[in-house]
């Protein structure tokens, strides 16, 4: 096979045992994409602080979603890369890569490493440093101390593909019918990780009218804007927000739990949440959503929370995937 097509992950615990829970927290807060600050200070914000006081809470919370098979985001992509390989058998050698645990990116690039051309597509279909940044520059490192180089494609984001925009509304469809309102939550980010990039991401009209480029949250907005689309809904049936913040720092902005408050006051009660910026079932949408915030929801007077399952392995999503890679109907890719 002379095409190789590495899919990239986030990554998750090896195992519930503190130890990989803690071994995961320091990998994952050492990048600094991540944590944006010098070397130094971020270990001993990450060794000293945050990995002491969340290593319990998060074990707690993986706990949760844990199954016989191990983590959910683990099983689920590598049976996505199963079945996008028997798809693109005669396209592409198909990999999947963890950006943190396993199975190591580094590993599944390797097993590439006899390819004319390979493809990175991180699995993020909005572009953030954080997130797709760091996956495409560790592949890329990574690649760097090979001595023959393949040609090389990078997938940065997808997040207006119509291929993808159609799969994931599909999706919301299905849950829609027993619902009074539509919530589109997006993982939040630190707002000065997009004034690095010269964004404001304060101004409402400009997220809304001027083009995402490398703005995560405008391209959430697009995503938002084009799933309402495709789902011919008006505009004041669904909302967007972000979830997911820690610390003290400012996050992007309307976050998740305070939107949920906002709708429950303007009389919503049965509520349908997705999370586009996710393409895999994990922590955040399983546990944060699925259960945090459905028990919150429910608590406060709330009738029913429905999370819409990610797009996992469905056969729509494999498909869509597929035409990604190839860029055979990309207005981005």
């Amino acid at each position: 096979m002379q095409h190789g097509l590495l899919l990239i992950n986030l990554g998750t615990p090896d195992s519930l045992a503190p130890k990989d829970i803690r071994r995961f927290l320091r990998t994952f807060l050492s990048d600094g994409r991540v944590i944006d600050l010098p070397a130094l200070p971020r270990w001993l914000l990450t060794n000293g602080i945050i990995v002491p006081l969340r290593a319990k809470n998060t074990r707690h919370a993986y706990q949760s979603i844990w199954t016989p098979e191990g983590s959910p985001l683990r099983k689920i992509s590598l049976m996505l890369r199963d079945k996008l390989a028997n798809l693109a058998q005669n396209t592409f050698q198909v990999e999947i890569g963890m950006r943190y645990g396993t199975p190591a990116l580094t590993e599944a690039l390797d097993r590439l490493k006899h390819c004319e051309s390979i493809t990175l597509l991180p699995l993020y279909p909005q572009y953030a440093s954080s997130s797709s940044g760091s996956a495409i520059e560790h592949a890329l490192s990574h690649i760097n101390t090979w001595n023959v180089l393949p040609n090389l494609r990078v997938i940065r984001d997808f997040y207006q593909h119509p291929a993808f925009i159609a799969a994931q509304a599909s999706c919301i469809r299905e849950a829609l019918a027993d619902s009074e309102h539509l919530l589109l939550s997006y993982h939040g980010v630190p707002v000065r990780h997009l004034e690095a990039i010269g964004c404001r991401p304060v101004c409402e009209k400009a997220c809304r009218t001027t083009p995402p480029n490398g703005c995560y949250r405008a391209q959430c907005l697009e995503s938002s804007r084009l799933l309402g689309e495709a789902l011919g809904l008006a505009p004041d049936a669904y909302t967007s927000a972000f979830q997911s913040r820690v610390g003290k720092l400012p996050w992007i902005k309307p976050f998740t739990d305070a939107t949920l408050n906002e709708l429950r006051d303007k009389g919503i009660r049965r509520l349908a949440v997705s999370c586009p910026a996710f393409v895999t079932d994990c922590l955040e949408t399983l546990e944060e959503i699925g259960m945090r915030a459905r028990e919150e929801w429910l608590a406060h007077g709330g009738e029913s929370l429905t999370l819409v399952p990610c797009l996992n392995t469905r056969d729509d999503w494999v498909e869509a995937l597929y035409t990604i890679a190839s860029g055979t109907c990309s207005d981005n890719a």
